[in-house]
């Protein structure tokens, strides 16, 4: 995970609720994730965060 893009609302979700970005990634590493129609929920600590993948992930061979 490289990059992050935040919506316009994220970002004032973040602000009103103190979410740095930090936790932000926390979340995305380490949530317990669930599917929401094309969208990933990451619940984590006492939050959750929704996204979605814009890029495929890399596939490494060993």
């Amino acid at each position: 995970m490289s990059n992050i893009r935040y919506s316009r609302h994220a970002r004032l979700r973040m602000v009103e609720r103190g979410i740095s970005h930090q936790e932000v990634k926390n979340a995305i590493n380490k949530g317990a994730k669930r599917l929401q129609g094309s969208k990933i929920v990451s619940t984590y600590a006492y939050f959750e965060v929704v996204y979605k993948c814009t890029r495929k992930p890399e596939t490494r061979y060993t």
